[in-house]
């Protein structure tokens, strides 16, 4: 009789329904009266617009001018948005920040402490800056701007230092990356335009030709000397400059030396041909041994290609067809096609100012091209993440993956053992992606692993936290990963890197993309990939959620004992849905563990680092729903998702897990404490750190595995119970290990 294999289960979706919302009672004391604000912010406003006014009147596009506003920590909700106080004053908000600030006072006399806050960028004419400052000064200001003032701290000009990122070296005329607060709409062209004669009066020249637009932000490139930098940083809608970042190591020195054997190629055709995979690297030579399963493509008015490239584009592609080889044995069949892009060309190693042309070949691929199921990225800039500020090669991803259509796959960087003091050693760009997994380098592919010591680490920014977000294979000195190069045939060459790494986790979600079809989506994959990682033993700041499973009966199999479970769908901001948990019928005994993981994609608002993602999630877990409060809408809840190791490591906001793009929870409980247990999931939603009520739908997926050791019948149990609304999700290939 053949083995009995527990798949696992589908269409969780079926098991959700909208609810009400719980009413919720708050009663807000503010930290001081609107005469005391009134009074602190006056001399702020005063002698920040008395600086203002000293900027020269080219750096004033149109007479406007861009000042800072830090909230106050107890006023952090989107519903206490100060939009009274702007309006007031034909003020808008074209950025923020995060920071962290100790207030003057805190409400019901408490002691005053540093906690996390927002810095609001407000732009707006000169002239109704210091209208606003004549009204504090003389108390003139209406009832509803006196209501918003008790939610500011401070109130101050942007110092042009701060806008200098990073340390520039002294050269006679640098590379530099320009972030202006500009969007790609016309209205704010005149920012751009007002730019670019400012520095022309200094005898300088921007690149116009080959700007960026994301998120509110427009990304420049020019060239000029640093005695330069302190009037070009004076420009007012300037967000940062620093130093165009060069091209990060491909891999870490490794002894160059071929395997003992070689491999033999499979030959069979693709096992789906109608997955879309592309590969953005240094390229392919005009013939290779990959030949049979990938299909090249040159961006027009690309250069020529660099062979060093060349070898780490071949081997990256070598990795996402077969992973990692194994000497004197056969690779194993490629899940799908893979068109390889290049964008690396002669230019884009030798000059910084051409890593813009590289973005700008990403960028145009994804948009000219039909849609993407899976996309690889093993190179980009050396320049690890900063905490205030997000670099142009993450919003332009970021906002190709919004719509959770497509699963992408970035390198985190080889730069794991540099300066952790100076955060050198920090995740790169465009690792730091919300809605794409960056990708570690472990040092095994099975057994016992550890982080590579060469791979980058987080923590990431806040959202996006967990960095990486998984570590797969990637080679060491000692166990190197194989690789096919050109003109070495079917001899694999020895690598190290997350290059490789990222590859090779691609490949393993192409896999269950090829072995369930349309079953699953991208964000269900992602889903999987997360919630069956392999925990380790090091922090998550350097491993993430755990190693990557490369067998995928470990991902698609239930054990005796446990049943997994996805839901896939769609919410809508501002409402409710409940999913509950499937339970069997009859009494269960012993602890119950109930693990589940949550992802969904999300727009993306550059400007605004500290509210990057424009939606978020609220997830309540009910374990008993016979289990009310008094006058309680719903039972009883008790946390489940905001338990995350990253959150207990530094002062971030109270709601900061809200805005991750993927939630990973446990609880183990006794069977006794389970009576219909549900998660209530709120989708929250905000444009520009204020709350947004007509925001689109957003994708999401929910993997929940229930394990019952003391009842080893659990999943048929389970299939019986749900036969007509759960559905095993049978492989389309059989046997589907790798």
């Amino acid at each position: 009789m053949a083995e009995q294999r527990n798949f696992l289960l589908g269409k969780g979706e079926r098991l959700t329904e909208p609810v009400s919302p719980a009413k919720r009672a708050v009663v807000k004391v503010a930290p001081y009266t609107p005469e005391e604000a009134r009074g602190r912010l006056a001399p702020m406003v005063r002698d920040a617009v008395s600086s203002m006014a000293r900027l020269p009147e080219e750096a004033r596009p149109q007479g406007q001018v861009v000042g800072k506003l830090v909230l106050n920590p107890e006023y952090l909700s989107k519903s206490y948005y100060p939009d009274h106080f702007l309006k007031a004053y034909g003020l808008r908000a074209v950025g923020s920040k995060p920071t962290v600030v100790t207030p003057e006072k805190r409400s019901n006399n408490r002691e005053p402490v540093e906690r996390p806050s927002t810095e609001l960028f407000i732009a707006g004419p000169l002239e109704e800056f210091s209208r606003l400052s004549r009204d504090l000064a003389t108390a003139r200001v209406s009832d509803s701007v006196r209501d918003d003032l008790v939610t500011l701290e401070r109130f101050e000009e942007v110092d042009p230092q701060s806008k200098i990122k990073g340390h520039i070296d002294s050269k006679e005329r640098i590379p530099l990356e320009v972030v202006l607060h500009a969007s790609e709409f016309r209205g704010d062209q005149f920012i751009v335009e007002a730019f670019n004669k400012y520095v022309n009066t200094m005898g300088l020249e921007v690149d116009l030709e080959h700007r960026l637009y994301a998120g509110g932000l427009c990304f420049l490139r020019m060239r000029a000397p640093k005695g330069a930098l302190r009037n070009i940083a004076k420009f007012s809608f300037l967000r940062a400059v620093r130093e165009m970042p060069r091209l990060r190591h491909l891999e870490p020195k490794l002894g160059v030396r071929e395997s003992a054997a070689g491999v033999s190629l499979p030959t069979d055709a693709v096992r789906a041909s109608n997955i879309r995979v592309a590969v953005f690297d240094g390229g392919l030579p005009a013939q290779s041994v990959l030949d049979p399963w990938v299909r090249r493509f040159d961006p027009p008015g690309i250069g020529p290609a660099v062979a060093k490239y060349v070898a780490h584009g071949h081997a990256v592609t070598s990795a996402a067809l077969f992973g990692h080889l194994v000497p004197g044995q056969q690779a194993p069949s490629p899940f799908a096609i893979v068109d390889h892009v290049r964008i690396w060309d002669d230019q884009s190693g030798s000059d910084p100012m051409h890593l813009f042309d590289v973005l700008e070949r990403i960028k145009d691929t994804l948009e000219t091209s039909p849609r993407y199921d899976f996309i690889n990225i093993s190179i980009g800039p050396e320049l690890p993440i900063e905490d205030d500020d997000v670099h142009s090669w993450t919003a332009v991803l970021d906002e190709y993956l919004a719509e959770g259509t497509c699963l992408a796959t970035v390198a985190v960087g080889n730069d794991g053992d540099a300066d952790a003091a100076a955060q050198l050693n920090r995740v790169q760009v465009p690792a730091d992606s919300v809605n794409a997994l960056g990708v570690g380098a472990c040092d095994s592919q099975a057994g016992p692993w550890r982080r590579a010591s060469y791979s980058s680490i987080g923590p990431g920014r806040s959202p996006g936290l967990v960095k990486p977000d998984l570590v797969a294979f990637g080679g060491t000195d000692s166990n190197p990963y194989l690789a096919l190069v050109p003109g070495k045939g079917t001899t694999p060459q020895v690598h190290q890197g997350t290059s490789f790494a990222a590859p090779e986790l691609m490949r393993i979600a192409v896999g269950i993309k090829s072995t369930f079809g349309t079953a699953l989506g991208p964000l269900a994959i992602r889903a999987l990939l997360i919630h069956t990682a392999e925990a380790g033993q090091e922090p998550q700041t350097e491993i993430g959620r755990g190693r990557v499973r490369i067998d995928l009966d470990e991902v698609a199999i239930c054990p005796d004992g446990t049943y997994r479970v996805v839901y896939q769908g769609e919410l809508t901001a501002s409402k409710y849905l409940r999913a509950e948990i499937p339970l069997p019928d009859g009494d269960l005994r012993g602890n119950i563990k109930i693990e589940a993981t949550c992802c969904f994609a999300t727009e993306i608002d550059s400007a605004h680092p500290s509210g990057y993602t424009r939606s978020g999630l609220e997830i309540a877990f009910r374990p008993d729903s016979s289990n009310f409060a008094d006058g309680a809408t719903h039972p009883r809840s008790e946390a489940f998702f905001s338990r995350s190791e990253a959150f207990r490591s530094a002062v971030f906001r109270s709601d900061a897990h809200k805005w991750e793009t993927a939630l990973r929870g446990t609880v183990t409980k006794r069977a006794r404490g389970l009576n219909r247990p549900v998660f209530d999931i709120h989708y929250l939603a905000r444009d520009e750190g204020r709350p947004e009520h007509a925001s689109i739908r957003i994708r999401y997926a929910l993997v929940i595995t229930v394990e019952a050791p003391r009842h080893q019948d659990l999943y048929d149990r389970i299939v019986r119970k749900y036969r007509h609304i759960l559905e095993p999700m049978i492989p389309l290939r059989i046997p589907i290990r790798t």
